[in-house]
């Protein structure tokens, strides 16, 4: 059941939750007295209850349940805060003023019944190894197939909008998230980000740009697996704590390398320094050495090898991104982590 409950007998309140809903693409059901809540109050995967109906819904002692968020016009007195305690809902509302958030809240039911987004993290073995084009390949042919985001969490990197020829599409970047707080909807981020069809990117402006708060990171992230079917995250060489989070929220993390000796030995050392290696792949670009000695040499099985793109740098000038045709290497490449994938999805 995907059908909010919205509990009120106050007209004018009703009028504005479902103008709400309706912004959300979502009909609830209502309940205007104590006794019919209580009906649906286990069920519904949301509950709105407002707060001329608190105090005889509290009378009635039901069930402590997630979801449950008390709803009130202007300014809530410090009565309505107890109630809001007494029936076990997580907060109180105040209308005008989170209008957004509720909608949020409402539009993410629509997104509750999609499988949580496969997660991808793109790392380079060594530096110039191409781990943002391979990360924006990725995305790039997993929006053929249903919504895809590319997130950049490298601030020194070229930027994936960049990459993906998306730098003239209007959009938030990190500039604008990293100023926001609270719960972050999966379809507002899905329809805030520069984007073409179904592929969407989020990095920064061009210029300077900060280190990424924790906060924001784990909020973005959240997001955009509850409203993507492939999230792919282009990852810093560097260690930082919010780089291993974000790592060790990966469903698979793919280290990029080249065969020569020395992005082999870097490549090493840079698998040496994850937690857990268990989801750790090779993506080995260039000359195929064989798969068994660099897992040898890395500690690290061979996902998937590939030879150099040919005409990848004026494909990225054209604005088309790095996969230009679909037969070649780093298409059949990216074609064979993304089949992998399917199949990660289709067990779970």
């Amino acid at each position: 059941m995907r059908t909010p409950l919205l509990i009120t007998a106050d007209e004018s309140l009703l009028d504005e939750l479902l103008r709400l809903a309706a912004a959300a693409g979502v009909t609830p059901d209502v309940a205007h007295d104590a006794a019919a809540a209580l009906r649906g109050w286990a069920a519904a995967p949301l509950v709105l209850l407002g707060a001329d109906l608190a105090a005889p819904v509290a009378r009635l002692a039901p069930g402590r349940r997630p979801g449950v968020h008390v709803v009130a016009w202007g300014e809530p007195p410090d009565e309505l805060f107890r109630l809001a305690l007494a029936v076990g809902a997580e907060n109180v509302a105040e209308l005008p003023r989170s209008d957004g958030w509720l909608t949020d809240l409402l539009t993410d039911l629509g997104d509750s019944g999609r499988a949580r987004g496969f997660t991808v993290g793109v790392l380079g073995g060594s530096g110039g190894a191409g781990a943002t084009t391979f990360a924006c390949a990725l995305g790039q042919v997993a929006a053929r197939s249903g919504p895809a985001v590319v997130i950049d969490a490298d601030p020194l990197g070229p930027g994936v909008d960049r990459v993906l020829g998306l730098e003239g599409e209007e959009g938030v970047r990190w500039d604008a998230l990293c100023q926001t707080t609270g719960r972050l909807g999966a379809r507002s981020l899905r329809d805030a980000l520069p984007r073409r069809g179904d592929l969407g990117a989020l990095t920064w402006y061009a210029g300077a740009s900060e280190p990424l708060p924790a906060d924001a990171v784990r909020e973005v992230l959240s997001a955009a697996q509850r409203g993507h079917d492939v999230v792919v995250v282009d990852l810093p060489r560097a260690a930082d704590p919010v780089v291993e989070e974000v790592t060790a929220r990966c469903d698979l993390v793919l280290v990029v390398v080249t065969p020569g000796l020395a992005g082999l030995a870097s490549a090493a050392r840079l698998c040496a320094r994850l937690p857990d290696r268990s989801g750790v792949r090779l993506v080995v670009r260039g000359p195929a050495p064989d798969p068994r000695e660099v897992a040898r040499l890395t500690g690290v099985g061979v996902l998937v090898t590939m030879a150099d793109q040919r005409g990848l740098a004026e494909s990225i000038g054209l604005g088309l991104g790095p996969v230009r045709s679909r037969r070649g290497p780093l298409a059949r490449a990216v074609g064979e982590v993304l089949a992998r994938v399917a199949v990660s999805r289709a067990a779970a």
